[in-house]
């Protein structure tokens, strides 16, 4: 019979567990009759896609125990933890990492009563779970995910489970072309897996409606072979699966790769119906926890103890509540366990990467401001240069929308092509299998990869246009809490950060028009745990090399690096870069006229273009105000700005007031929203006395100067505002503010009369 084999009892069990997961607090094994007193107050969890699980799960474990091959499994319906719990317990997983699930009844009554418990295991898969690398609680992207976990490893195998609700979101719509970046032997392979059983929370599944012929059409043109496996009424359902996945793992290298689209019943095992006779096994009221009202309905806690019963726990565990051999004989052994394989604690893998020494690639400094360089183009010779260095390791990697060469990073290209596995019908460049440039006009397959690869413990860089980087904000989000949870997981061990470098920022995406100005990349992450995020903003070529270089060392981190890539000026040499990177802020001494006394006025910068209007205002201020003593104070790290006991980055009082005086007037031109200064300066003294400049969402298609002075942000407008708040200055600074203003309004009436900005804009430069 069937249901008397190995993989089938192995199955019951699982089912069982997750089920009793779901419910129980007490009673586990049902030794006695089940009570409303052994439930649990709160059943929290989502049957509906655990059998179909267990029965991955289990197919897998066969395939594995059979070829030995290093398997990585994906889960994207991470709200059937129960049933990916349940596999780990039996495989001895998790006994290993916690000795209180050992495999007995005293570990049983653990597992069962820590799901969805107040101080024990979540209701989805979180990083306490192992190997877990995607939770799966926003859905979509499980499958880029997992591409991203294959790439350079090629003797792992991901398997990836994609349920049908999350089919239905964009991300993963895209993600099915993942396989034409792959390079066959140099990266591993991936074997997604559709789980069709029809139903989301409340309604039919788009996929599970479309016919097996409408899915092979479907996927044949995404550029798979789709084998269908249809369970919902087989006999045997393990062997149906594994046929499939026999098939499947003998074609993996083929040119179409296989896919599995296994259809399920939802809930497969609970009631056909509930206590008033409306369907559950099969249909969305299996999704989440049927029999609610088992607690208070007797004809509810009765159908529930019938379910539990039907798989015989009692023929599945011994009198001391350990799983009966055949069980235990199912999973493969060691770090073969799909628990264990080593790429799902990939900070265990993690190789430092060879970063290239800074000398050879910054630009040389005589004097503040005396030449200029574009700072990305500065960072693309440095970044080809580690290219190079890790092309035998291969663990480095750039993910890019389509716009690397845009972002002035195509210096990487000498070093590497971007991966694509086709032949280009046309004239292209650069392109080439095995390439170390993922290029693809989605920022969520970008994302989804560099996670993968991250989490798998390589290294790796996204790059993309400022305005864009919010198409991301939810994964980012998302990303971030994984981190903080696995910082609390003490077996965890930290992978390599999440390095975002935002270019084509909006102050100069002037004509590109409106829909590219934006800097909300900025304030989200400011709302992301201190221990995990970060935001720099260098201000010219020097610091972007020195910044980048730190990010690329660190582990457990998301640091977003922001920085303009259009020529601008140089204003520290490499040594004064390190250093004033290292502080995070400082003063500009050589740029200010205070002469190290308490100034009148302190003006502030983080970012390029404010930088450069900041520093052309304090020259105005020389030039029209010559008594007016004015500090110049540029921020690289914007959380320096933060109180100590809210960020490790933030300046002891003491080194604040070095930087920004004590009661002394600040104008602050900003890169982003000035939301974000405030926000950051939170808990500081005084922070009234901060008159932040940025972006105030005023936009079209422009000239740089004119975008500048829509929001306020020009030099002309920030030397106004120093000389309106500068201590003593309200009433003789007004005059020399209007003549600013009117210079400012005059130049803006020649742009618009020329199209073009006018030469003391274009032109001007440091003296």
């Amino acid at each position: 019979m069937p249901d008397a084999t190995p993989p089938a009892r192995y199955r019951r069990a699982c089912d069982y567990l997750a089920a009793a997961m779901i419910y129980l607090r007490d009673n586990v094994l049902l030794r006695e009759p089940l009570r409303a007193e052994h439930l649990k107050p709160r059943p929290l969890g989502h049957w509906g896609t655990c059998p179909g699980l267990t029965l991955v799960y289990s197919g897998l474990n066969r395939l594995v125990r059979e070829t030995g091959r290093r398997t990585l499994l994906v889960t994207g319906p991470g709200h059937g933890a129960p049933a990916i719990h349940a596999n780990l317990w039996l495989e001895g997983t998790h006994a290993e990492y916690d000795p209180r699930l050992s495999l007995d009844e005293r570990g049983l009554t653990e597992l069962v009563r820590r799901f969805s418990w107040p101080g024990g295991f979540p209701s989805h898969l979180s990083p306490e779970v192992p190997g877990v690398i995607h939770e799966g609680g926003e859905l979509g992207y499980a499958l880029a995910t997992a591409f991203g976990a294959a790439l350079d490893d090629p003797g792992l195998l991901v398997a990836c489970v994609v349920g049908d609700g999350e089919a239905e979101t964009g991300p993963t719509a895209g993600s099915w072309h993942g396989a034409k970046f792959r390079t066959p032997g140099v990266d591993g392979a991936v074997l997604p897996i559709l789980h069709l059983n029809g139903y989301k929370i409340a309604s039919p599944t788009i996929y599970g409606t479309m016919s097996d012929e409408e899915l092979t059409d479907y996927f044949r043109g995404c550029g798979w072979a789709p084998l269908i496996v249809d369970v919902t009424t087989a006999a045997d359902p393990d062997k149906l699966l594994a046929d499939a996945l026999d098939t499947a793992y003998a074609g993996l290298e083929d040119e179409r790769p296989p896919m599995i689209v296994l259809r399920s019943a939802k809930g497969a095992g609970a009631p056909e119906e509930d206590a008033d006779g409306k369907p559950l096994a099969g249909t969305f009221r299996a999704h989440q926890v049927p029999l609610t009202g088992a607690a208070d309905d007797p004809r509810e806690l009765a159908l529930l103890e019938q379910w539990l019963r039907s798989y015989g726990p009692e023929k599945l565990f011994d009198e001391h509540g350990r799983p009966a051999d055949d069980l235990l004989a199912v999973p493969p052994e060691g770090d073969l366990r799909l628990g264990r394989v080593p790429q799902a604690n990939g900070g265990q893998l993690r190789e430092p990467l060879p970063l290239p020494e800074l000398e050879r690639f910054a630009e040389p400094v005589d004097e503040p401001g005396g030449s200029e360089a574009g700072p990305t183009s500065v960072l693309g010779v440095w970044l080809a240069e580690l290219m190079r260095e890790t092309e035998q390791r291969r663990d480095f990697r750039i993910m890019c929308p389509d716009e690397l060469e845009s972002n002035k990073l195509g210096a990487v290209l000498d070093a590497t092509p971007r991966a694509f596995a086709r032949e280009a019908p046309g004239y292209a460049e650069h392109l080439g299998r095995g390439g170390r440039v993922m290029e693809v006009l989605s920022e969520h397959l970008c994302q989804g990869w560099l996670q993968g690869y991250l989490l798998t413990g390589r290294h790796g860089l996204l790059a993309t246009y400022e305005a864009f980087a919010s198409v991301v904000d939810g994964m980012a989000n998302q990303y971030a809490k994984f981190l903080k949870i696995s910082a609390e997981v003490g077996w965890r061990t930290p992978v390599p950060s999440l390095n975002y470098l935002l270019s084509s920022d909006g102050w100069r995406q002037e004509h590109n028009g409106y829909s590219h100005q934006g800097p909300g990349f900025i304030n989200s992450m400011l709302n992301k745990k201190s221990s995990v995020a970060r935001v720099y903003l260098p201000p010219d070529a020097n610091t972007l090399l020195v910044t980048l270089r730190r990010c690329l060392d660190t582990t457990g981190l998301i640091n977003v690096v922001v920085s303009g890539k259009q020529q601008s000026p140089v204003w520290l040499g490499l040594d004064e870069a390190r250093a004033h990177c290292q502080a995070g802020a400082g003063v500009w001494s050589w740029a200010s006229t205070d002469g190290g006394e308490r100034p009148d006025v302190v003006l502030a910068c983080a970012g390029t273009t404010p930088t450069t209007e900041v520093l052309a205002a304090a020259w105005l201020l020389r030039r029209s105000a010559p008594d007016l003593r004015v500090r110049v104070v540029n921020v690289v790290d914007l959380l320096a700005l933060a109180p100590r006991d809210r960020h490790s980055h933030g300046m002891s009082d003491e080194e604040f007031a070095a930087c920004f005086g004590e009661d002394v007037p600040v104008v602050f031109g900003f890169h982003g929203y000035p939301s974000a200064v405030h926000e950051v300066l939170h808990g500081r003294a005084g922070p009234n006395r901060f008159h932040v400049h940025g972006y105030l969402e005023e936009g079209t298609t422009t000239t740089p100067f004119d975008l500048l002075v829509v929001n306020r942000m020009s030099r002309y407008d920030l030397a106004a505002a120093a000389l309106s708040h500068a201590g003593g200055w309200s009433s003789r600074g007004g005059d020399l503010a209007d003549a600013l203003l009117r210079e400012r309004d005059e130049l803006r009436h020649r742009a618009y009369r020329d199209g073009e900005d006018p030469a003391e804009f274009t032109q001007w430069r440091w003296s």
